[in-house]
């Protein structure tokens, strides 16, 4: 297998093997079909991100269509969300359609079964049904309804779409075969009745399709060549085909259903029933409170498209239910925003801070970087003066060696502007600290390009002037519930675990007045506190912040954290940058050796580990940074570089963020022998 193959996702194979087999590519058309009773959340994002990237792969038409078939719990106010959500993310749909497009049909499909004796009206209770189905390992037996005539049951469907009978009082059931081993192939119900109005077709029905009966044949109608569903439809997949096989014409295309796991995330709860109950029970402000895991929370909170597509891309695509950990998540959104984010000043505890030897009354501005990962992103000013606020963390009036803040006699340095020396505190009568008075360098002025600016101290604090600074409401945010999984407990309730301090209010922050003039859009790093978004509770007079996500992973632990791989071309080595031949020739032999090393097994394996780990002896990191952005799909020059890596670091190389974040992102891989290198490699290096 090669790496190209070996990178596909289990259904992209199972397309591209279509494909090969001779389907032809026009003819590919995809789906996303949310029920329209709840907002979306993360997990159907990947359900979002494979069917419209498989679209975008593929240049294949997707549909959005809602499958809308039970009145009482569907609401216009979701299918508005659903759609705004899929635009949010950066997708178009081809068809909007909706599974009540088809009631007619659908209704005529049913009396063709009934007339050719495989289905029946059921009048008896559910407890009853369910009873004669059996247990799986007992075959069920008839009801007294099921040898009725066709004359005796079209009779009765025709009275159940009239609205003769109460609800709950008939359904319409297949004729299937109550001994299957399959249960839902013992005579499932295709219709029940159900006198609620319609979001879209009023009071035109009163009796709805199922959803098994309605999706199969939807996707057959809108000739959907692949219908991926969650793993809780694989038994679901025969009673699909079963369907089908009763209306489907030989010369159109059949739908294939398969299955891929769900997306399920830690410390948080996926069941849109649950996220109702959150909202009813008012634990939560509504379905785009920032705490949720909706896809509207997740905005409002300050995720991007960008992060959620690329958490959803990391994540993956598998056969088996798992729990990602939210860490993942957090990391791609603080990924994004580290390269996007305008760098501000806000202080969100403040204490006062006098500038003794600075002029009373003087205001200058001072030029403050945008954001430095971006070079295009230019400055903007912040005015500075006598009077700050800082953290109050950020002094002590006696601290140990290691305390890097301000203290009485230390200096530090103000972001963007001068060092300052601690000098003498005033206190209140309770003996709390009201004011602290320092002396400036006033040579020191950042970019000012005096000896003093360049000094080196080893403290720098963000702050405002007093002044200067507009006061803002800031929310701060943590997990939702402090059980990694709160609802996979028997015996207790999900509610148990809700986490009573997952917010913060600050009612008083003070922030630099270039956030006045702030939107929705926009996003923002508040040096050294963590990455932070407009709130819609915003007014003109009154700013509302959000926090987004901390600069580092508080929950984390130290040697999992995770990181996204990187989808950039492998940069190449530089042949002309002075490192020796040999040294140039190491590098090479051992991208060569990778290239294969994910087809070895056994001793050919380990043989070609060991051969990697001897020339990586001869490789300088200069030499090796450069493959740490090789594409994803290249796994073994990764683990050759992993592998590099190691000895590196054992030989005294010292770890930077891209040496971290080259170790997060093979720790977060879906490759297996990837893995235990970077874990190799981290816990050697943190040892």
């Amino acid at each position: 297998m090669t790496e190209e193959s070996a990178s596909l996702n289990f259904l992209e194979q199972l397309i591209e093997d279509d494909l090969a087999a001779g389907f032809p590519k026009e003819k590919l058309r995809f789906r996303f079909p949310p029920e329209p009773n709840g907002y979306l959340h993360i997990g159907h994002a990947a359900s979002i991100c494979l069917n419209f990237g498989l679209g975008e792969l593929h240049n294949a038409p997707v549909n959005l269509r809602f499958d809308d078939t039970n009145p009482a719990k569907e609401e216009q106010e979701y299918v508005d969300a659903i759609k705004y959500d899929i635009q949010w993310l950066g997708f178009k749909w081809a068809t909007e359609c909706y599974s009540s497009d088809y009631f007619q049909q659908l209704y005529d499909w049913a009396v063709q079964l009934i007339k050719e004796g495989k289905a029946y009206v059921d009048g008896q209770s559910a407890e009853a049904m369910a009873e004669q189905k059996g247990t799986p390992t007992t075959p069920g037996v008839a009801g007294p309804y099921r040898d009725n005539s066709v004359e005796e049951n079209l009779a009765m469907f025709e009275r159940m779409k009239a609205g003769e009978f109460e609800q709950g009082s008939y359904v319409l059931r297949a004729k299937i075969d109550m001994a299957s081993p399959n249960m839902l192939m013992r005579d499932p119900i295709l219709y029940r009745i159900v006198k609620k109005a319609h979001h879209r077709t009023g009071s035109d029905w009163c009796i709805y399709p199922m959803y098994d009966w309605t999706h199969g044949e939807s996707d057959y109608i809108e000739q959907i060549s692949h219908s991926l569903c969650t793993l809780e439809f694989k038994m679901h997949r025969e009673l699909y085909d079963w369907f089908l096989d009763q209306i489907v014409d030989p010369k159109k295309l059949r739908p294939k259903q398969r299955e891929f796991a769900r997306r399920n995330l830690s410390y948080t709860v996926m069941s849109k029933r649950k996220l109702l109950e959150l909202v009813q029970t008012k634990t939560v402000s509504g379905w785009d409170d920032p705490r949720m895991p909706t896809i509207s929370g997740l905005r409002r909170r300050g995720y991007t498209p960008e992060s959620i597509r690329h958490f959803s891309e990391l994540s993956g695509i598998s056969k088996r239910d798992s729990v990602t950990d939210v860490s993942l998540l957090e990391y791609c959104i603080r990924e994004h925003l580290n390269k996007t984010a305008t760098r501000v000043m806000a202080v969100l505890d403040p204490v006062k801070l006098v500038i003794t030897n600075y002029p009373e009354g003087q205001t200058e501005m001072l030029q403050a970087e945008n954001n430095p990962e971006d070079p295009n992103s230019g400055t903007h000013e912040v005015p500075f003066s006598r009077e700050l606020y800082i953290e109050r963390e950020d002094f002590k009036e006696n601290a140990g060696s290691k305390y890097f803040r301000l203290t009485l006699g230390n200096e530090v340095r103000l972001k963007s502007a001068y060092i300052i020396k601690g000098e003498s505190v005033v206190k209140d009568a309770a003996g709390n600290i009201t004011e602290i008075h320092c002396t400036a360098d006033l040579d020191s002025r950042s970019g000012s390009g005096t000896e003093a600016s360049t000094r080196k101290v080893k403290g720098t604090l963000h702050w405002v002037s007093i002044q200067h600074a507009i006061k803002a409401e800031v929310r701060e945010y943590d997990r939702l519930f402090l059980d990694e999984a709160p609802d996979s407990h028997e015996d207790k309730n999900f509610m148990e675990f809700v986490n009573p301090n997952s917010l913060n209010v600050i009612k008083e922050a003070y922030l630099e007045p270039y956030l006045k003039d702030a939107s929705l859009s926009d996003k923002f790093q508040f040096q050294r506190l963590g990455y932070f978004t407009l709130d819609k509770d915003s007014k003109a007079e009154q700013l509302v912040f959000n926090k987004t996500v901390g600069l580092r992973d508080s929950w984390a632990k130290q040697n999992a954290t995770p990181a996204p791989q990187s989808t950039q071309p492998a940069k190449q080595a530089n042949p002309n940058a002075g490192q020796a031949q040999g040294q140039r020739s190491a590098i090479n032999e051992i991208q060569k050796i990778a290239k294969k090393y994910t087809n070895l097994s056994g001793d050919k394996l380990a043989a070609a580990r060991a051969d990697i780990a001897k020339l990586a002896e001869q490789v300088t990191y200069e030499e090796l940074e450069p493959l740490f952005g090789t594409a994803a799909k290249k796994v073994g020059t990764r683990i050759g570089a992993m592998i590099t890596l190691g000895v590196l670091l054992h030989k005294g190389q010292e770890r930077n963020k891209e040496i971290d974040a080259f170790i997060a992102a093979g720790l977060a891989d879906g490759n297996e022998q990837l893995v235990e290198e970077a874990k190799a490699v981290d816990n050697g290096s943190n040892q």
